[in-house]
């Protein structure tokens, strides 16, 4: 995992405590790169399935939210929390096998509020769903 802040010891001890026993973790998803500008993650198809085979709208929404959330958690900083108030979520298209990568960039960082937007890709590059995320940012 790439990380990039002030203290990446801090850093990676922040992404673990949003991350570790967790919904994401239980749907696999894994954070490549995090800063508070932009969070890569990985999510695999198999096992976040609707019934049809098809990768579920639901497993996008929590992949975007999870990666939308840990940028705002990023932002905000240690002594402070971000909870998800908003997302939207369109779906281009289905995936059906192996893994969909989310990126998150950051459109607003402010001091109470952190927007993101989401792009989620199969492998060969093709937009599967586009989300916002809006975060309130508090303090813990």
């Amino acid at each position: 995992m790439t990380l990039t802040g002030p203290d990446d010891a801090s850093l990676q001890e922040l992404i673990n405590s949003v991350h570790e026993n967790t919904l994401a973790q239980r749907m696999g998803i894994e954070i490549i790169e995090a800063s508070a500008e932009r969070v890569v993650a990985r999510m695999p198809v198999e096992g976040n399935t609707q019934p049809y085979g098809l990768l579920h709208g639901g497993a996008s929404c929590v992949l975007a939210e999870s990666i939308g959330s840990t940028g705002a958690a990023i932002h905000a900083g240690p002594d402070r929390i971000a909870v998800g108030i908003e997302i939207s979520a369109t779906h281009h298209r289905s995936a059906t096998s192996g893994y969909v990568t989310g990126v998150a960039t950051r459109l607003h960082g402010g001091r109470t509020l952190a927007t993101y937007d989401i792009e989620i890709t199969d492998e060969q590059g093709r937009r599967v769903c586009t989300s916002r995320l809006t975060c309130m940012l508090r303090d813990a």
